[in-house]
C-alpha cells in the first residue's frame, strides 16, 4: 500500500475515533502514537521514542515534553500532545520553550487531527512563530503528504527537510495572504492594480471605491479559469472514452465479473487498534517490528515475523459478538469471547504463550 492510502486509510479511524476521546491520555493513545507508528518508528522503544523527555527550561528542572524522537541518542524531533478537541494556538509557546533548551532541530504540536511542524528558520535555535507545514488529517492534501513523507523513520534527514521547510513556509504564508485578500482585497493590492488602469488619484476614496471591483474581478478570473480547466479536462476525457468505448466493453465486462468473486478485505479501526494493543503486550518478548498482521475475509490474523505459520491470535470481529483464538500446543483454535479490543489485555498470557512456542 502506498504511503497516501495508508494516511487516507488512518484519517479514517481519526475520523471515527475523535468524538469518543476524552481526555489527552486517550488522544495520545489512540491517534498520536498510532500516527507516528504509521511513519515507521517504534512507538514502544525508549531508545528511539521517548515519553515524558526531560527539557529543563532556564532555571526550572524537570520541564518534560510530552515525546522526543531520538536519533543517537540524541533529540531530533520534540512532540507536544493535547487532547484532540483542544485549540493549538495557545500551546505553541510551551513548546518554543522547550525547543531553545534541546539539541531538536524540530518541533510538531498536535492534537491528534492538525499536526504543526516547526524548525529554526527565522533564528538559529529558536523556534519559529509559525510552523512550515500544517497537517489536518480530517482534510488530506496530496502536497502535503509528499511533505510529511520526508519524516518517515527510514527517509528522515534533517538536511533534506531543512533545506524545503523555508519554501513551504513562505509559500503557505503566500498562499494565507491571497486568500484573505479574495476575501477583503488588501489596500497595497487595490493600489497595485489601479497603477495599471486607474489614471486618478489613489485616494483612500478611490481605494474604498475599486475594492468591490478587485474582490470580484479576481474571484471571477480565478472561477473562470477553472471552469475552463475543467471544460478541457472533460473534453479530453470524453474524446477518450468515445474512441475507447468498444475496445473496454469486453474487458469491464471481464472485470466485473472478477470483482464479484473477489472476497471483500476490510481492515478495519477497531482490528488496527486491537493489533497495536497486541504488539504492546509482547513489546517485551520480542522487537515489535516482528509483530505483524495478514487481513484476510474471515479474520485477521497477527503473526510473528510476517509467517502465517506462526499465528500468535486471529482476530474475529466481523459478527456482532466479537472473539479471538489463540493456538493450543497442536495449533488448534481456542476461543476467548470479547466485549472489546481492550479485554484483550486480560488474556496477555495466553498470547505470551502462544508466542513462546515460536522462540
Amino acid at each position: 500500500m502506498d504511503f497516501i492510502d495508508e494516511i487516507k486509510q488512518f484519517s479514517k479511524r481519526v475520523d471515527g475515533l475523535k468524538d469518543n476521546l476524552t481526555t489527552e491520555e486517550a488522544t495520545k493513545t489512540s491517534l498520536i502514537m498510532p500516527f507516528f507508528a504509521l511513519l515507521g518508528y517504534d512507538v514502544f522503544n525508549p531508545d528511539e521514542f521517548v515519553p515524558e523527555y526531560t527539557a529543563d527550561v532556564g532555571i526550572k528542572k524537570g520541564e518534560k515534553v510530552d515525546y522526543a524522537i531520538l536519533n543517537n541518542g540524541e533529540p531530533v524531533i520534540l512532540i507536544e500532545a493535547k487532547w484532540v478537541k483542544e485549540e493549538l494556538q495557545k500551546h505553541d509557546s510551551q513548546l518554543f520553550r522547550y525547543f531553545g533548551t534541546s539539541k531538536a532541530k524540530f518541533a510538531i504540536l498536535t492534537n491528534g487531527i492538525t499536526y504543526r511542524f516547526y524548525t529554526d528558520l527565522e533564528e538559529t535555535n529558536k523556534m519559529d512563530e509559525k510552523p512550515f507545514l500544517e497537517i489536518n488529517m480530517l482534510d488530506i492534501k496530496e502536497a502535503q503528504v509528499a511533505e510529511l513523507k520526508k519524516f518517515k523513520k527510514s527517509a528522515f534527514s534533517i538536511d533534506e527537510i531543512f533545506n524545503t521547510a523555508s519554501q513551504l513556509k513562505y509559500s503557505n504564508e503566500i498562499k494565507n495572504v491571497f486568500a484573505q485578500d479574495l476575501q477583503n482585497p488588501s489596500d497595497q493590492l487595490i493600489k497595485y492594480f489601479l497603477s495599471s488602469v486607474y489614471s486618478g488619484q489613489r485616494t483612500q476614496n478611490a481605494i474604498e471605491k475599486f475594492r468591490p471591483i478587485v474582490k470580484q474581478s479576481l474571484n471571477q478570473f480565478i472561477s473562470e479559469m477553472m471552469n475552463d480547466k475543467i471544460k478541457t479536462a472533460l473534453g479530453a476525457e470524453e474524446t477518450k472514452q468515445v474512441q475507447n468505448v468498444a475496445a473496454n466493453e469486453s474487458e469491464a465486462a471481464s472485470q466485473i465479473m472478477q470483482v464479484k468473486d473477489t472476497p471483500k478485505i476490510v481492515t478495519t479501526e477497531e482490528e488496527l487498534e486491537a493489533y497495536f494493543v497486541i504488539k504492546n503486550i509482547l513489546k517485551d518478548i520480542v522487537p515489535i517490528n516482528e509483530i505483524t498482521y495478514k487481513d484476510n475475509e474471515r479474520y485477521m490474523a497477527i503473526l510473528h515475523k510476517n509467517k502465517t505459520t506462526r499465528w500468535i491470535c486471529r482476530l474475529y470481529f466481523n459478527s456482532s459478538k466479537k472473539f479471538i483464538t489463540v493456538p493450543d500446543d497442536n495449533k488448534k483454535d481456542v476461543r476467548i469471547d470479547i466485549d472489546s479490543v481492550y479485554d484483550i489485555e486480560k488474556h496477555k498470557d495466553e498470547l505470551i504463550a502462544a508466542l513462546n512456542r515460536y522462540l
